[in-house]
């Protein structure tokens, strides 16, 4: 804001110079050339004025705190359009999904596996069957025991097989479904911006876009200031 100040007050100042100079040597051309470069800047000045401050008995003024729920609702639109759309998210879990099944070591799950709960629950329910009465005759759970450690070597080897199939990976993608949680973090995403805008006031608002067009802003006076300027030496010369 200082430096649209600086420019506006330097375009001014410039032009009330030129005035005093073509007033003080009697020169037509270069009064006019002074009174039009400050009309020109002025005019640009009161326009950017007027975009953010409400001038009393100037219909349109003070646009942008008046029209601020608008700008609230094009901020939103833009980040939820453009930035933080379904496919966006999606693609990007779906990536990471990716990059993360070729770094996924599996090994310490297959490890936290309680492979004697399991060969207790084949024992108990062989002995359960038809060939329990069998297996009593024989020596009962005891003549299992020497199968146990196959059995959790086998089942080991097996679920570490199964891990790395391309049926337990797709299986793996269907389970976490990428759009469905891209869906989910869509609507997360909406209330925090929708609650981080509800926050926003027509003067944060109004300091917001000050913040991003200052700098052009300035540049609209001085440029009034030159275009004006040559207009009045047009003026002069008709």
């Amino acid at each position: 804001m200082k430096e649209r100040l600086n420019k506006s007050f330097a375009t001014n100042v410039t032009a009330v110079v030129i005035i005093a100079i073509g007033t003080m040597f009697s020169v037509p051309l270069i009064k006019s050339i002074g009174f039009f470069a400050l009309s020109g800047a002025m005019t640009n000045w009161l326009a950017i004025h007027m975009l953010f401050e409400k001038v009393p008995y100037l219909y349109g003024s003070g646009v942008i705190p008046e029209r601020f729920e608008d700008f609230k609702q094009s901020i939103k639109q833009l980040m939820m359009e453009q930035f933080f759309t379904e496919k966006n998210i999606g693609q990007f879990i779906e990536d990471e999904e990716r990059e993360g099944g070729k770094l996924l070591n599996l090994e310490p799950l297959l490890n936290a596996v309680n492979y004697d709960k399991i060969y207790e629950g084949l024992v108990s329910s062989i002995m359960e069957s038809s060939f329990g009465g069998m297996l009593l005759m024989m020596g009962g759970n005891e003549a299992l025991t020497p199968l146990k450690e196959p059995f959790t070597e086998k089942m080991r080897v097996t679920l570490a097989e199964m891990a790395d199939s391309e049926p337990f990976k797709d299986a793996l993608q269907q389970g976490l479904d990428a759009h469905k949680i891209s869906s989910d973090i869509v609507g997360k995403i909406e209330t925090v911006i929708d609650k981080r805008l509800s926050e926003l006031t027509p003067q944060l608002v109004k300091e917001m876009v000050q913040a991003i067009i200052h700098e052009h802003l300035g540049w609209l006076v001085v440029w009034g200031g030159i275009f004006g300027g040559l207009m009045g030496a047009l003026f002069a010369f008709a």
